[in-house]
Parts: structure tokens; sequence; C-alpha cells
């Protein structure tokens, strides 16, 4: 069973209110020079943030925060945002793996970027609601 997918868009200005709140400034974050010094593309999200709006579609489709047990994955590529007012996307999408006899479901995920995969092993298990 294919969970609905869910897109999320990301700007500059969402770097920066992530910066802030996570402390992470790395220049990798915001400056294109240095990004490209460093042999990244452009300016890249923070891959914690990636990662948290991918763990928000996991909630959405467990229905509550506290049914997410477990949350997984592994940063395959970098999330390159450009500098505009449209940004770029993420795209969520789950595949349900297995239900268990304990009313947990088993979650594979795949988060795509510009068409390619930005995690892999992405993985969670929610309990089921009832």
């Amino acid at each position: 069973m294919e969970l609905t997918t869910q897109t999320f868009r990301v700007t500059r200005a969402d770097l920066v209110r992530y910066a802030g709140a996570s402390g992470d400034f790395n220049p990798i974050h915001w400056n294109d020079r240095f990004a490209t010094k460093v042999g990244l593309p452009g300016v890249i999200a923070h891959g914690m943030f990636t990662m948290a709006l991918v763990g928000r579609a996991v909630t959405a489709w467990a229905g509550s925060p506290d049914a997410v047990v477990d949350y997984n994955v592994r940063f395959t590529r970098p999330v390159v945002v450009p500098d505009d007012d449209k940004g770029t996307e993420i795209v969520v999408n789950a595949v349900v793996r297995e239900v268990t006899e304990e009313g947990l479901t088993r979650l594979d995920v795949t988060a795509t970027c510009q068409g390619e995969k930005v995690l892999s092993q992405a993985r969670a298990t929610v309990r089921t609601a009832g």
C-alpha cells in the first residue's frame, strides 16, 4: 500500500530560519561562494532540516507525533536550494512494508529533490491507531 505523496517547498529563507533555530550557521547553508569553493553545487539545506521535513510527512501519515516509534535515514545527496523566491521541493512518498501483530506499521520512505533521491534506507515504524 502506498501512502499519499507529500511535497515540501524549501527556500533560502527556510534555511536562515532553521540556522537560527538549530545554531548551525555553516556557510554551506547560506553562501553560494563558500559552498561552491568547497565542491558543492551551491547552497544546500541542512541534513537535519531535510530529515525533519520527511519526519513531518511520517507524522502526518501516523496521525500523531507520538505514534512514530522509530525513524531512521541515511543522507545520500544534498538538497540544493537556489537563491530565488521559488526554492526547491522535497517530495516524500512511503510504502507500507509490513503490519505486525503488535499493531506496528513499518514504512519504506522515499524523499526526492529534482527527481534525485536525497535519502536512502529511510524507514519509519508507526503505531497503528485502534
